[in-house]
C-alpha cells in the first residue's frame, strides 16, 4: 500500500476483498463494489445457469460498454457544442462587419 491509501474491505457476490484504495476515494469504492455485487446478484437470478467468473466478466463488460457509450455522448456533446458556437460566433462577426462604425 502506498503512504496515502487506506485498506477498504468490500464485499461482492457474497465474498469479501481488503483493497487498497487512495484516501478520499473511500465512498466511491464502496458505491462501485455495491453496483458491482448488485450487477452480479441480478445476473445470476436471471436464471441463466453461469458460473462466478462468467458473470464478474459478464457484468465487466456491461459496464464497461456503458462507460463507452457516455464517453461517446460526452465527445458527440463536445463536438455538437464546438459546431454552435462556431456558427455563433460567425453570426456575431457577420453581425459586427454589417454595424456601421462611429
Amino acid at each position: 500500500m502506498s503512504e496515502n491509501s487506506i485498506p477498504v474491505t468490500v464485499k461482492i457476490a457474497d465474498k469479501e476483498y481488503k483493497i487498497s484504495c487512495p484516501e478520499g476515494e473511500h465512498e466511491s469504492l464502496l458505491a462501485s463494489a455495491r453496483r458491482v455485487s448488485s450487477d452480479m446478484k441480478n445476473m445470476r437470478e436471471s436464471g441463466k445457469a453461469l458460473g462466478s467468473e462468467k458473470i464478474a466478466v459478464m457484468v465487466a463488460l456491461n459496464i464497461a460498454h456503458e462507460l463507452i457509450n457516455m464517453e461517446g455522448l460526452s465527445n458527440s456533446d463536445d463536438s455538437y457544442i464546438s459546431e454552435r458556437l462556431d456558427i455563433l460566433q460567425r453570426s456575431i462577426d457577420a453581425t459586427l462587419d454589417n454595424y456601421p462604425s462611429t
